[in-house]
Protein backbone atom coordinates (compact mmCIF):
# COMPACT_ATOMS: atom_id res chain seq x y z
CA UNK A 1 0.00 0.00 0.00
CA UNK A 2 1.21 3.47 -0.84
CA UNK A 3 1.70 6.24 1.67
CA UNK A 4 -0.27 9.27 0.47
CA UNK A 5 0.13 12.84 1.66
CA UNK A 6 -2.42 15.23 0.20
CA UNK A 7 -5.72 15.10 -1.66
CA UNK A 8 -7.04 11.52 -2.01
CA UNK A 9 -9.03 12.27 -5.20
CA UNK A 10 -5.91 13.65 -6.86
CA UNK A 11 -3.98 10.60 -5.62
CA UNK A 12 -6.52 8.31 -7.31
CA UNK A 13 -6.11 10.23 -10.58
CA UNK A 14 -2.31 10.07 -10.33
CA UNK A 15 -2.26 6.35 -9.57
CA UNK A 16 -4.63 5.67 -12.48
CA UNK A 17 -2.25 7.55 -14.80
CA UNK A 18 0.79 5.72 -13.39
CA UNK A 19 -0.89 2.36 -13.99
CA UNK A 20 -1.59 3.34 -17.61
CA UNK A 21 2.02 4.53 -18.00
CA UNK A 22 3.44 1.32 -16.50
CA UNK A 23 1.13 -0.80 -18.65
CA UNK A 24 2.40 1.00 -21.76
CA UNK A 25 5.99 0.29 -20.65
CA UNK A 26 5.17 -3.38 -20.11
CA UNK A 27 3.56 -3.58 -23.55
CA UNK A 28 6.52 -1.72 -25.11
CA UNK A 29 4.16 0.96 -26.44
CA UNK A 30 6.36 4.03 -26.86
CA UNK A 31 3.52 6.33 -27.94
CA UNK A 32 1.46 5.21 -24.95
CA UNK A 33 4.35 5.85 -22.55
CA UNK A 34 4.98 9.32 -23.97
CA UNK A 35 1.30 10.27 -23.78
CA UNK A 36 1.77 10.41 -19.99
CA UNK A 37 4.79 12.72 -19.93
CA UNK A 38 5.21 16.45 -20.47
CA UNK A 39 6.72 17.70 -23.73
CA UNK A 40 9.72 19.06 -21.79
CA UNK A 41 10.26 16.05 -19.51
CA UNK A 42 13.71 15.73 -17.92
CA UNK A 43 14.92 12.18 -17.29
CA UNK A 44 17.86 10.86 -15.32
CA UNK A 45 17.66 7.21 -16.33
CA UNK A 46 19.76 4.12 -15.71
CA UNK A 47 21.23 4.34 -19.22
CA UNK A 48 23.65 7.01 -20.39
CA UNK A 49 23.83 9.94 -21.01
CA UNK A 50 23.49 11.79 -17.71
CA UNK A 51 20.18 13.31 -18.75
CA UNK A 52 17.55 13.29 -21.44
CA UNK A 53 15.32 16.26 -22.24
CA UNK A 54 12.03 16.06 -24.09
CA UNK A 55 10.21 13.19 -25.72
CA UNK A 56 12.19 10.72 -27.83
CA UNK A 57 9.79 8.14 -29.25
CA UNK A 58 12.37 6.63 -31.60
CA UNK A 59 14.93 6.23 -28.81
CA UNK A 60 12.37 4.70 -26.45
CA UNK A 61 11.12 2.31 -29.14
CA UNK A 62 14.74 1.36 -29.86
CA UNK A 63 15.16 0.36 -26.21
CA UNK A 64 11.86 -1.54 -26.24
CA UNK A 65 13.11 -3.44 -29.32
CA UNK A 66 15.96 -4.89 -27.21
CA UNK A 67 13.39 -6.90 -25.20
CA UNK A 68 11.73 -10.23 -26.00
CA UNK A 69 8.07 -10.19 -25.04
CA UNK A 70 6.63 -7.89 -22.40
CA UNK A 71 8.54 -6.10 -19.65
CA UNK A 72 7.15 -7.06 -16.25
CA UNK A 73 7.42 -5.03 -13.09
CA UNK A 74 6.19 -4.11 -9.67
CA UNK A 75 6.80 -1.44 -7.05
CA UNK A 76 7.28 -1.40 -3.29
CA UNK A 77 7.53 1.33 -0.67
CA UNK A 78 5.52 3.84 -2.69
CA UNK A 79 5.03 7.35 -1.40
CA UNK A 80 2.99 10.07 -3.09
CA UNK A 81 3.00 13.68 -1.93
CA UNK A 82 0.55 16.08 -3.57
CA UNK A 83 0.45 19.87 -3.29
CA UNK A 84 -1.86 21.67 -5.68
CA UNK A 85 -0.84 20.96 -9.27
CA UNK A 86 2.52 19.41 -8.30
CA UNK A 87 3.18 15.95 -6.91
CA UNK A 88 6.14 13.68 -6.17
CA UNK A 89 6.06 9.90 -6.25
CA UNK A 90 8.87 7.64 -5.08
CA UNK A 91 9.29 3.93 -4.75
CA UNK A 92 11.42 0.88 -5.35
CA UNK A 93 10.75 -0.47 -8.85
CA UNK A 94 11.25 -4.07 -9.96
CA UNK A 95 11.85 -4.75 -13.66
CA UNK A 96 11.74 -8.28 -15.10
CA UNK A 97 12.08 -9.61 -18.59
CA UNK A 98 14.33 -11.14 -21.19
CA UNK A 99 16.49 -9.17 -23.58
CA UNK A 100 16.74 -10.16 -27.25
CA UNK A 101 20.22 -11.55 -26.58
CA UNK A 102 18.71 -14.00 -24.06
CA UNK A 103 19.91 -12.20 -20.92
CA UNK A 104 17.36 -12.30 -18.11
CA UNK A 105 16.70 -9.00 -16.31
CA UNK A 106 15.66 -9.07 -12.64
CA UNK A 107 16.51 -5.60 -11.37
CA UNK A 108 15.37 -3.46 -8.46
CA UNK A 109 16.05 0.26 -8.71
CA UNK A 110 15.08 3.50 -7.00
CA UNK A 111 12.68 5.79 -8.80
CA UNK A 112 11.35 9.28 -8.18
CA UNK A 113 8.80 11.00 -10.41
CA UNK A 114 7.90 14.67 -10.44
CA UNK A 115 4.36 15.22 -11.70
CA UNK A 116 2.50 18.27 -12.98
CA UNK A 117 -1.19 18.76 -13.56
CA UNK A 118 -1.57 20.34 -17.00
CA UNK A 119 -5.04 21.36 -18.22
CA UNK A 120 -6.55 19.07 -15.59
CA UNK A 121 -4.41 16.05 -16.52
CA UNK A 122 -1.54 14.64 -14.44
CA UNK A 123 1.68 14.06 -16.39
CA UNK A 124 5.23 13.03 -15.53
CA UNK A 125 7.60 16.01 -15.84
CA UNK A 126 10.68 14.47 -14.24
CA UNK A 127 11.85 10.85 -13.95
CA UNK A 128 14.90 9.88 -11.91
CA UNK A 129 16.03 6.26 -11.68
CA UNK A 130 19.17 4.95 -10.04
CA UNK A 131 20.92 2.01 -8.46
CA UNK A 132 23.41 2.29 -5.60
CA UNK A 133 27.08 1.71 -6.34
CA UNK A 134 29.73 -0.03 -4.27
CA UNK A 135 31.48 2.32 -1.89
CA UNK A 136 34.67 0.20 -1.97
CA UNK A 137 36.29 2.34 -4.65
CA UNK A 138 35.37 0.00 -7.51
CA UNK A 139 32.51 2.21 -8.70
CA UNK A 140 30.54 -0.91 -9.67
CA UNK A 141 26.76 -0.77 -9.66
CA UNK A 142 25.03 -2.87 -6.99
CA UNK A 143 22.56 -4.66 -9.24
CA UNK A 144 21.65 -7.53 -6.94
CA UNK A 145 19.98 -5.53 -4.15
CA UNK A 146 16.40 -6.33 -3.21
CA UNK A 147 14.05 -4.63 -0.73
Amino acid sequence: MAKIIGNREEADAIFAMLVEWATAIGEKNAAGVLSHVTDDIVEFTLAPPLQYKGKDQAGLQGWFDTWQGPIAGDVEDQKLTIGGDIAFWSGLTHMLGTKTDGNKVDLWFRQTLGLLKEAGVWKIAHDHTSVPFAMDGSGLAELGLKP
